[in-house]
């Protein structure tokens, strides 16, 4: 078996900037469009205060407007100066899953920044057209002279968590699902996440929260906080849902070990309740936060278990500032903070992308 071939930092380990994808596409929030765009202003406003915030954008009318709408927000915490933009088009805002997959490759003794391009297909074609999503990536690598490698693999980043140590969590109703990679086998897939992702162990989850529209996107469930620790969304409501797939999920990472072979720390996070918007069940979990520098983002919405689930998370990051975004709105798009955010790491000695 072949060394790996490239390493994905953690989430938690240091970012140069976070992406964006700005909202443009009205039927993803059909009916509750309007309060998007002030949503994502305040993301970047925040994550601005932690580090470079880069934002795709369809066009300079669109630049204009997004700038002009961040700054008469006016929140305090906002450095416009870390702000850039990039004219790169986008069919939809979900930046975690169409966007660049930064990772480490080690050669000729350095290490150096590289972009995955993985295959994006909407979530297995449930929402056309994607082509200027899954053209982001490289498009990207374009703009900032980053070398783009192609897996040749359908993959979200939504899909995937990673502890920086060799351990990978995923779901098998997401990547064994026959509408990502119906050639691939289980073994082939692992493989892949190992050569690409330097994942030692693959460690699978089952099914994901009701809602999500994504085949069960691990970042609505389960994530790592730090190399050996992992927070579960957990249902304690035997009527909801939610009870027997969370309740399962926490079965099982209860049973995983890390590389070595220790049991993994398992901390619950509660989940929210049930949230609808027109009789739809939406996929509200705390645990679709993001870590930028110093701050931990946490989607709330208006319940009386916001204040625990960020009790929760204060704890897991004690270094970090974790914040509540309210995303009552944000979530009738069926996703939150995590699937509109992709982190670039910093890695010493590589290539800065081009902001100009």
């Amino acid at each position: 078996m072949e060394e790996p071939f490239c390493r994905m930092p953690p989430e938690w380990a240091p970012h140069k900037a976070t992406w964006l994808s700005w909202p443009h596409k009205l039927e993803s929030w059909p009916g509750k469009f309007e309060p998007v765009p002030a949503v994502f202003a305040e993301l970047a406003s925040w994550l601005s205060s932690s580090e470079e915030v880069h934002i795709n954008v369809l066009d300079e009318a669109m630049e204009a407007g997004v700038r002009k709408l961040i700054m008469e927000m006016g929140h305090p915490e906002l450095r416009m100066e870390r702000i850039f933009f990039h004219c790169i088009p986008t069919n939809d805002a979900w930046c975690r899953d169409h966007g660049p997959n930064f990772v480490c490759r080690d050669a000729d003794g350095k290490t150096e920044k590289v972009i995955l391009d993985w295959e994006f297909n909407a979530w297995g074609g449930k929402y056309e057209p994607f082509d200027d999503d899954n053209a982001v990536p490289s498009r990207v690598a374009a703009l900032s002279g980053l070398p783009a490698l192609k897996p040749g693999m359908v993959l979200e980043g939504g899909a995937i968590d990673v502890n920086g140590g060799g351990l990978l969590l995923t779901t098998e109703a997401c990547l064994l699902n026959p509408n990502r990679n119906p050639s691939m086998s289980r073994s082939e897939i692992e493989e892949s996440l190992r050569r690409w992702l330097g994942a030692e162990k693959v460690l699978w989850l089952g099914d994901g929260i009701a809602g999500d529209d994504t085949d069960g996107h691990v970042d609505d469930m389960a994530r790592f906080v730090n190399e050996t620790t992992v927070v579960i969304a957990v249902e304690d409501n035997p009527e909801d849902e939610n009870y027997l797939p969370l309740q399962h999920n926490c079965q099982l990472l209860k049973g995983f070990t890390d590389t070595h072979g220790e049991t993994l720390s398992v901390v619950k996070l509660p989940m929210p309740e049930p949230l609808f918007y027109e009789g739809e069940r939406l996929p509200a979990s705390y645990a679709n936060f993001y870590i930028a520098n110093s701050v931990v983002l946490v989607p709330v919405y208006g319940c009386n278990r916001d204040c625990e689930a960020l009790a929760v998370l204060q704890s897991c990051f004690p270094q970090r500032r974790v914040v509540g975004i309210d995303c009552r709105d944000l979530v009738w798009g069926l996703g939150a903070i995590h699937c509109v955010t992709h982190e670039e790491p910093l890695i010493m000695g590589c290539s800065a992308p081009v902001v100009s």
